[in-house]
């Protein structure tokens, strides 16, 4: 069998073209390969689980196959985020800065200026993007959260959904949280129903790893040598912490002690591991979070269940995660497999100081009654309920540090990452203490396989990656970082590395007991003259090369570095897009955006509708509005829904039941 002539598009043709078939030799144009031994990259992106939560970070849950990657290649103790979710991923798969992608902070929160507006710039190639002109198979599962909310509807535009940014295939949810029992699911650009109740087993993080798995088999059988980029991204352990009671019953009277204890008890693995030096000291407590044992024996039953979810949650999804390592190594493919195992942001607060059952009370702004979710205790994590825990918890799972997600304090930013590649890095159960941030995971991968980025994808000229490769320390211990520089900015609140040192200038304040004092609270403005009051006396400056929990506040001591520091912070933020400063959350979840289609006043919805996202709905919440519905109602009776919005945990439906229209609100 003769050889095949091939050459890359666009080049002359090699072969000859004659009169007949006879007289001519036939050459094809060049298909897309990868290297030989190109390695599959597995990127698993947690959510909201803090740097004192996973076992292998000293966390008291158990996740034995988060531990297996740790055991067969690096932890690295000074890993960054963004602090928040959306912006993270940004970072991720592009390699660039969260406001140079547009994405200052969630989706939902987009504001009309080129650092905030959500419309991340094409000219940003996602590794996706990447891969796919050097051969790679392209997997995108679970949560999405990169496209505008108003994008996110049947009628597209879907140039923003993963297919449009380099994904050959998706599965999973588009928007920032969905219910792991009843979600909202995408299949490539479609909406689809789930394919079986929960009643009959179905929970959101079994289905996604059945999806990787068979992604990943389908594509490995027809085509062995072929390398894939799955991007797996579970909705865990965001809220609801929603699980099997079998996972929950696994942690029965683990946390009775509380987050003190578990704090100190972390701490002290952390010390022992050698994640922290041993001359560390444990960030000061935090004036927000209760002596756990001040609380009544009702307040530590419920919290300590409250945490038993949790954990029990984290560990399932855990075990999912392993499912799909071992179908890597069934087909041979786990050792020549780059993971990068990466948490979004720190811990998460939203369940505010007592917990919450339903966790759209926080986002509506509604007080929690500790009676009602106290006589709903049986309930947590199941079906019935929309979960969160008390921030006690949050603290406690970000121990050693001080604060939480939303916040720039290294509670927030500095988070658990694990990588492994058996065929490519000696090293076995090490750690690496060099300064690494999420814009830093692109770089590594084309680093190691010497892929220079792109200059263009599908035509459009690529901007500068903005992170830097840390694979010269995958079996180098002592090699220096890369990674000198990095700011950080999230609702007002800020911050910047430099060589060692970290200055912070929280916003509204320290902590909320402080914020409280001066009238502010989270998502408070900032004004021009208050600007200016920070910038004289709320930065606070840390020598984390030596004060890795920022627990010694320096800059008294340090003025020159801090004004050096601080001066950094705004030659930064004009480079990445990083103004104007904006901490009015409220507004900036409401502010009007464009949208693909015209104002209208009126909606009309027929039977066999795929779901329709909350974004695209009317805007119906505190206004006056009408429903009506024409509908045939056969002579023998009907019943049924005629129009819902919402679920569980709040929303509206308009139904026919006994000859009668009822319409029921839940409110949250």
């Amino acid at each position: 069998m003769s050889e095949l002539i091939e050459y890359k598009p666009g080049a002359t043709f090699p072969g000859k073209i004659g009169r007949t078939a006879e007289e001519s030799t036939p050459a094809w144009p060049q298909p897309i390969r990868a290297k030989e031994g190109a390695p599959n990259i597995l990127f698993f992106i947690l959510d909201d689980v803090g740097y004192g939560q996973l076992s292998c970070f000293g966390g008291l849950v158990e996740t034995p196959n988060i531990d297996r990657v740790a055991e067969n290649g690096l932890r690295y103790a000074n890993m960054h985020t963004t602090a928040l979710c959306s912006p993270t991923r940004s970072c991720v798969l592009t390699g660039r800065n969260h406001h140079s992608n547009g994405v200052a902070s969630i989706m939902e929160t987009a504001t009309g200026y080129p650092g905030y507006d959500a419309r991340m710039p094409f000219e940003n190639g996602m590794l996706s993007e990447m891969l796919l002109q050097h051969g790679y198979n392209t997997f995108c599962v679970g949560k999405w959260h990169l496209s505008p909310s108003e994008e996110n509807t049947a009628a597209g535009p879907f140039h923003r959904w993963p297919m449009g940014r380099g994904f050959e295939r998706f599965y999973g949810f588009l928007g920032g949280e969905t219910n792991q029992w009843y979600p909202d699911l995408t299949e490539d650009n479609r909406s689809v129903p789930q394919p079986k109740p929960p009643e009959e087993g179905y929970h959101l993080n079994i289905d996604l790893a059945d999806k990787a798995i068979k992604m990943v088999l389908d594509a490995h059988v027809n085509a062995p040598e072929k390398p894939f980029f799955l991007y797996y991204a579970t909705g865990a352990a965001h809220a609801p912490h929603h699980v099997e009671k079998e996972w929950i019953d696994k942690y029965k009277g683990k946390f009775d002690a509380g987050w003190d204890s578990y704090r100190e008890q972390v701490f002290q693995r952390q010390k022992e591991i050698g994640l922290l030096p041993a001359d560390a000291q444990l960030a000061e407590r935090d004036p927000d979070v209760p002596v756990w044992d001040t609380l009544s024996p009702d307040e530590r039953r419920l919290y300590a269940r409250f945490m038993e979810v949790y954990a029990g949650f984290l560990s399932q999804t855990d075990f999912h995660f392993g499912r799909i390592l071992d179908t890597l190594e069934e087909i041979g493919e786990l050792d020549n497999t780059l993971i990068m195992v990466l948490s979004d942001n720190g811990a998460s607060a939203e369940g505010g100081p007592v917990g919450s059952v339903n966790e759209m009370f926080f986002f509506n702004n509604i007080p929690e009654k500790f009676e009602d979710n106290l006589a709903q205790i049986d309930e947590l994590g199941g079906p019935r309920s929309y979960n969160h825990y008390p921030w006690g918890w949050t603290w406690a799972g970000n121990a050693p540090f001080r604060r939480w997600k939303r916040e720039t304090y290294r509670g927030g930013s500095t988070d658990p990452f694990v990588v492994s590649w058996p065929n490519g890095i000696k090293a076995r159960g090490d750690i690496r203490y060099q300064y690494a941030h999420a814009i830093d995971m692109v770089s590594t991968v084309l680093d190691v396989q010497g892929i220079e980025p792109p200059r263009a994808i599908r035509g459009v000229a690529q901007s500068p990656l903005e992170g830097v490769s840390f694979a010269h320390t995958f079996d180098a211990p002592d090699a220096h970082t890369q990674h000198v520089t990095q700011y950080f900015e999230m609702f007002a609140h800020r911050a910047i590395d430099h060589d060692g040192w970290r200055a912070v200038c929280p916003w509204p304040g320290p902590n909320f007991t402080e914020a409280a004092k001066k009238g502010r609270q989270f998502g408070s403005p900032v004004p021009p003259e208050v600007l200016d009051e920070l910038e004289t006396i709320a930065w606070e400056l840390y020598h984390v090369a030596e004060d890795p929990t920022e627990s010694h506040d320096v800059s008294a001591q340090h003025p020159a570095k801090l004004r050096e520091l601080i001066s950094l912070w705004w030659t930064e933020a004009g480079k990445h897009k990083v103004l104007p400063l904006d901490g009015d959350v409220k507004t900036r979840m409401v502010v009007e955006r464009p949208q693909t289609s015209r104002p209208r006043t009126r909606f009309t919805y027929y039977p066999g509708l795929s779901v329709i996202p909350q974004p695209a709905t009317p805007k119906i919440v505190n206004r006056p509005h009408s429903i009506e519905a024409d509908v045939e109602i056969p002579s023998g009776g009907a019943e049924g829904i005629l129009l819902a919005q919402g679920g569980a945990a709040g929303g509206i439906a308009f139904y026919v039941k006994d000859g009668k229209l009822p319409f029921a609100h839940n409110y949250a």
